[in-house]
């Protein structure tokens, strides 16, 4: 049975996806940059998506790449060195996790790439990886439950706590998304699936509020409207998908677990 290659699978998506390949009794290749002793059924190899360096051993002899590796910049460079690598292996079934919105918000301006830039650049991605003439399934998903929490943790920093006015999320949690994809590579290529979003949206304010009780911090949260076409989408949900709101485990429950870890 040839491996399954899971690019960036030490990251907050690939650690959940792995164990669940290896609960279907699939072979797991995992790429990443730093280097990993092998483990039961989990291969390690390194890498550097953004330069191609060590692509070719990786993709070498897969049927399915599961592509997890992201950053908040440069995912359309990545996309590009990942097809260009995996076509000269052959024809790998690429399943590629993408984000609600990547077709819905504008990024013309430079106030637009420097807050909304990831959107630009997965849906570049998702257009490469199209366009490579492989297999592929690309799933789009809302704001992990996890990126919240650590977003707003950045903002907590200062006395005043910041966000953006009139923004709404529909957080899902990653478990969830990662079980979605583990189907979707064991499944056929489908090109662009149905969207994964969480059962609830929220203002970013309500969700500001629910951080700082549960963190036991005190700040004041104040609402400043962004300028720029991309935050006008935002505001108006181009980042929601509430007819997909598929997802069960919500905000509240993932910051209970939080609590009980002490974070």
């Amino acid at each position: 049975m040839s491996p399954i290659l899971v690019t960036g699978g030490t990251g907050t998506l690939g650690r959940l996806v792995v164990p669940l390949l290896r609960k279907a009794g699939c072979e797991v290749r995992v790429l990443s940059r730093g280097g990993h002793e092998p483990e039961n059924g989990i291969e390690y190899v390194t890498g550097d998506m953004s330069t191609g360096e060590g692509l070719q051993a990786a993709v070498d002899g897969v049927e399915t790449i599961v592509h997890c590796a992201g950053s908040a910049k440069g995912d359309e460079v990545k996309a590009r060195n990942l097809v260009q690598a995996a076509s000269r292996a052959g024809a790998p079934h690429v399943v590629y996790i993408s984000v609600v919105g990547a077709d819905r918000v504008p990024v013309v301006s430079g106030i637009d790439r420097a807050m909304f830039g990831y959107f630009a650049a997965k849906r570049e991605a998702e257009q490469v990886i199209a366009a490579s003439g492989l297999p592929w399934t690309t799933l789009r998903a809302t704001q992990f439950h996890d990126w919240v929490w650590t977003t707003l943790g950045t903002m907590a920093k200062l006395p005043v706590l910041m966000t953006w006015g009139g923004a709404r999320f529909q957080p899902v949690d990653a478990g969830e998304v990662a079980a979605r994809l583990v189907e979707l590579a064991l499944d056929e290529p489908a090109g662009l699936v149905p969207d994964i979003a969480g059962p609830r949206v929220y203002r970013m304010e309500e969700l500001a509020r629910d951080y700082v009780k549960a963190t036991g911090k005190r700040r004041l949260i104040l609402p400043v409207r962004s300028p720029g076409k991309a935050a006008a989408a935002f505001r108006a949900g181009a980042n929601l998908a509430p007819e997909r709101a598929v997802g069960r485990r919500t905000w509240e429950d993932f910051l209970a677990e939080q609590k009980r870890r002490g974070r």
